[in-house]
């Protein structure tokens, strides 16, 4: 007799279990890259007792490379690339086969706000521990090159004096924030935000509760729209409620570098002294809920897109505030990008005068010469912008066309060729270990080409057409909302040799354009081509607009034969 047969139980599926992204807010507390690892060793803000004590002493071979490579940034301090290192091997070669013994240092200016006595200062320590570099970037800092550590708790006292700082310059902390170099005398302007930026300065720039956050946080504020307030972590836009009057509109989650993102509004309206409220809440949103196990993954835009905004508010209200928001309306859009660029009335009847060096390269005597200038002409008030150039306040109407003289002979024009003014720049090869192409030196060399090919149509460009060179995919000089943005690569020549060039990404914008470039299916120029390529698309885009057409919309109807 045959016994029974068995029936083997069904097995029970297993469930794959979701990998956690390192938020702290769920639970995911344990460091999941080395990057987190250091953080959680040691507060990033404490190596500056280290660089006072014992680098500055002993030199660069006695820096531990976790500070070197990581928490120097908290500081400022980055090193740049050793000299002679072509681009074609960046990604190829070690960090420490990368490093010089020298250091990029960054100088937070928030607001892009500087006396002329500040300024001053500022050209000083470029001449004598920086060999006379300082380029004005498009996040309105002072950026020096060659610096050596010996001379960095020197170069502290000197700015600490008269009133600056490098502390969160970089680093996975609070960067600097961006506010309107015309604020409080701009006839434009909504509001004033220069308060709350005053205001979140004091209070929480060097906060060890906000240094450890999963990447950089980037923030902008103006009552006007002149800080590309879309490619932020955080923004705030003035705006006027027809109830509660003037205030902030609030944005998060914008972004560039290899995946783009525009922010978006959260439909809250802002009163100006609950801003730095507002403020700490999104950041602690992000310390605490933002992805920290892959760095790819840890900027406050991707847990924006991943929520949307109404849970994002939710979240923030409830938990971080602890109270609704106001509703309030979208900003009215300008019609054109705003630079401050040229002479401009004031409400108090005196002028601002916006002039334009080529990319933000200058120099210690040339700031110097832009102090003595300004104090000639009777203002004690200079703005850096965030595009790269800029402004000299307070000026009297009778002293507005000296000043413009004395700053052109410096090579800071106010009346600029188009090109001159819409072009920006990243830092580049010559100083950046990122970079895989020279941005600089070829802005300069395209700017002064062009202002030469282009002149017979120059008069017939209303809106500068804007230029933007990346020398790696990071967007640092936000090559995605420019007209023409220019990345970075090595590309293959005619001749089938590996050389510097560029991916063409083109019609990119803010305000009325808001949205990254038509990247051309395989479309790359050679460095040595760029110029031609340039001068044919201009022209072209000359030739075939209509009537006040802008060239981002011509881009998005050309054929793409016509943008080759």
């Amino acid at each position: 007799m045959s016994s029974p047969t068995r029936e083997t139980p069904a097995r029970t599926p297993r469930v794959k279990q979701k990998r956690g992204e390192g938020q702290w807010a769920l639970g995911y507390r344990e460091p999941l890259n080395p990057n987190e690892r250091s953080k959680k060793d040691d507060n990033p803000l404490n190596v500056r007792a280290r660089i006072e004590n014992i680098y500055a002493h002993r030199g660069f071979d006695s820096i531990d490379p976790g500070d070197l490579r990581g928490r120097f940034r908290w500081f400022g301090l980055y090193t740049q690339r050793k000299p002679g290192i072509d681009g074609g091997r960046t990604a190829t070669l070690e960090p420490e086969e990368l490093d010089d013994r020298y250091f990029m240092l960054r100088v937070r200016l928030d607001g892009g706000a500087l006396t002329t006595d500040q300024l001053a200062v500022l050209a000083e320590i470029s001449q004598t521990h920086a060999r006379d570099t300082a380029d004005i970037t498009d996040r309105q800092n002072i950026q020096y090159h060659w610096i050596q550590v010996e001379d960095v708790p020197t170069i502290w006292a000197k700015l600490e004096k008269a009133g600056m700082t490098t502390m969160e310059a970089c680093g996975d902390s609070p960067r600097v924030i961006l506010g309107s170099p015309v604020a409080g005398i701009a006839a434009d302007e909504v509001i004033d935000g220069t308060p709350a930026i005053d205001e979140i300065k004091r209070r929480y720039i060097g906060d060890p509760r906000y240094s450890n956050l999963p990447r950089k946080f980037k923030t902008a504020i103006s009552g006007q729209q002149d800080v590309a307030h879309e490619i932020h972590d955080i923004a705030f836009v003035g705006v006027d409620h027809p109830e509660h009057g003037p205030g902030f509109d609030l944005w998060v989650g914008g972004g560039l570098s290899t995946n783009p993102m525009i922010g978006q509004r959260l439909g809250a309206w802002v009163p100006l002294d609950e801003v730095p409220d507002v403020w700490e809440g999104v950041i602690s949103v992000f310390r605490d809920y933002g992805y920290r196990r892959l760095r790819a993954r840890a900027r406050i835009k991707f847990l924006v897109k991943d929520w949307g905004a109404a849970k994002f508010r939710h979240v923030l209200e409830d938990e971080y505030l602890e109270r609704k928001l106001t509703d309030g309306p979208a900003p009215e859009v300008p019609a054109t990008q705003i630079d401050h660029v040229g002479v401009h009335p004031q409400t108090d009847g005196k002028f601002y005068v916006g002039a334009a060096p080529i990319a933000g390269r200058v120099s210690g005597a040339t700031l110097l010469a832009v102090a003595k200038a300004a104090e000639r002409a009777g203002s004690n008030r200079v703005r850096l912008t965030p595009q790269q150039k800029l402004v000299i306040l307070d000026v009297p109407e009778a002293e507005v066309s000296g000043l413009k003289t004395e700053l052109a002979d410096l090579g800071l024009q106010t009346e600029p060729s188009p090109w001159r003014r819409g072009i920006m720049a990243c830092t580049g090869l010559e100083f950046c270990k990122l970079a895989i192409v020279e941005t600089k030196a070829r802005a300069i060399e395209l700017v002064t080409e062009l202002e030469k090919r282009l002149a017979d149509i120059q008069a017939e460009i209303e809106n500068p057409v804007t230029v933007h060179l990346n020398g790696c995919p990071n967007s640092c000089a936000r090559i995605q909302t420019a007209d023409i943005g220019l990345k970075g690569q090595i590309v293959t020549n005619a001749d089938g040799k590996q050389v510097e060039g560029f991916q063409v990404h083109l019609g990119g914008g803010l305000g009325l354009d808001a949205g990254f470039g038509r990247k051309l299916r395989g479309h790359k120029v050679t460095a040595t081509e760029l110029t031609a390529y340039v001068e044919r698309v201009v022209r072209a885009y000359i030739a075939g607009r209509e009537p006040g057409e802008r060239f981002a919309p011509w881009v998005t109807r050309a054929e793409e034969s016509v943008l080759q």
